[in-house]
């Protein structure tokens, strides 16, 4: 039977943002709910640069719940998908039945259409974006009239999208509960905190990981001895020297962290039984630039480290770009460089290493867009031919 198209249906658009996790989250302990081995701590990006927008629509005129995905529809039955729209529908009943007023009875029973877009390379799809998850469980509160704690219904999308949730500086508490509800993230610093601190993400290569992080994730906590000891002995005491080092602002600090939690992620997947490989030549290269770096000015000035979407470098001071004119986002100073300098980092061209550099710093959390021509459906709930 087809679509009543004539109804107007009530449509909501929102943006979340990506997060960069500087101490990692690497293993569950609960597949299910997705409960994690460890605590973490991120980085949210500013959505200027890196975002995922979102739009549902919902309308009794709908047969079905739907969704696209970067312009193609995909399937609404993913489990995760499903546990996210459960949980938001929950909540508005739960509302509702509280007497909540706020609340649209005749809602509740519609189905849904949603349209969401990432500015940045998705090539595994919405399950293994952070922003993806995180700006879809805000979206559906905003349609649906939910209020409150959302990161928990978030985690059950993809683990760190319930850092997403959050602005500026977020962990990731793994609680101790079996039913995740103490499993939430909260804010350790507003955005505002540190003004000065830059990010530039390099962007070595858009496609797909050779090992996905879920079952990656699981043979790591199957096979490796080392993530085991990582999160009981290791992590913890980091958790707190990290939030230190962000509410002090010490740089130094947080980027040597930054870069030990790296190195001990990588060597849990090497310790995983196949090894994993998730850094490249060109991350390699980039890591050792990094170090000689900073070891030609004797301190810490640029932290490097590996992310699960892309490979980036954190920057306090900016970073020296000799290929600036591939830059996108903020703007660079890019200094000449001196012969010295030049030999004391034994500086090389990389050719065929980086696609581009996305120059951001922290950022928000997820908002509603206001402006109803940015939406990305039609009124009549369906996806922009343009898309």
């Amino acid at each position: 039977m087809p679509e009543d198209r004539t109804e107007q249906p009530h449509i909501v658009t929102c943006t979340a943002p990506v997060n960069i996790a500087v101490i990692k989250y690497w293993g569950k302990r609960n597949e299910d709910i997705i409960l994690p081995i460890n605590s973490s701590l991120s980085v949210t990006l500013h959505q200027d640069q890196l975002k995922t927008t979102t739009t549902v629509a919902t309308s009794r005129s709908f047969q079905e719940d739907r969704i696209w995905l970067n312009g193609k529809e995909e399937d609404i039955t993913h489990p995760r998908l499903q546990s996210c729209l459960r949980e938001i529908r929950r909540l508005a009943r739960k509302r509702r039945n509280d007497g909540d007023s706020g609340v649209d009875s005749a809602s509740l029973s519609h189905k849904v259409h949603i349209c969401s877009v990432n500015n940045f390379p998705t090539a595994a799809g919405l399950a293994s974006s952070a922003a993806g998850f995180a700006c879809l469980v805000y979206s559906l509160a905003r349609v649906f009239g939910v209020e409150g704690e959302l990161s928990g219904i978030a985690r059950q999308g993809s683990g760190s999208a319930c850092r997403s949730m959050y602005g500026g500086f977020v962990q990731w508490i793994m609680g101790n509960k079996e039913d995740g509800k103490d499993s939430l993230a909260q804010q350790v610093e507003p955005e505002t905190h540190w003004p000065e601190l830059r990010i530039l993400v390099l962007v070595a290569s858009a496609e797909r990981k050779p090992v996905g992080s879920t079952s990656g994730m699981q043979t790591s906590v199957k096979t490796s001895c080392l993530l085991k000891h990582r999160a009981e002995s290791v992590v913890p005491g980091r958790m707190v020297e990290m939030t230190e080092a962000i509410r002090k602002k010490d740089f130094a600090a947080f980027a040597e962290l930054t870069m030990k939690d790296s190195n001990q992620f990588h060597a849990t997947c090497l310790d995983t039984y196949p090894p994993i490989f998730y850094l490249n030549h060109v991350s390699q290269q980039i890591i050792s630039l990094v170090h000689r770096y900073n070891k030609h000015y004797g301190e810490t000035r640029v932290s490097s480290f590996y992310s699960d979407i892309m490979g980036e470098i954190s920057g306090h001071w900016t970073l020296f770009i000799y290929t600036y004119f591939f830059i996108k986002g903020l703007p660079v100073n890019c200094a000449s460089l001196s012969e010295e300098l030049k030999q004391g980092i034994g500086l090389e061209p990389m050719p065929k290493g980086i696609n581009y550099i996305i120059s951001t710093k922290a950022g928000p959390g997820p908002r509603v867009v206001e402006d109803p021509t940015q939406h990305l459906l039609l009124s009549d709930g369906f996806p922009k031919k343009t898309m």
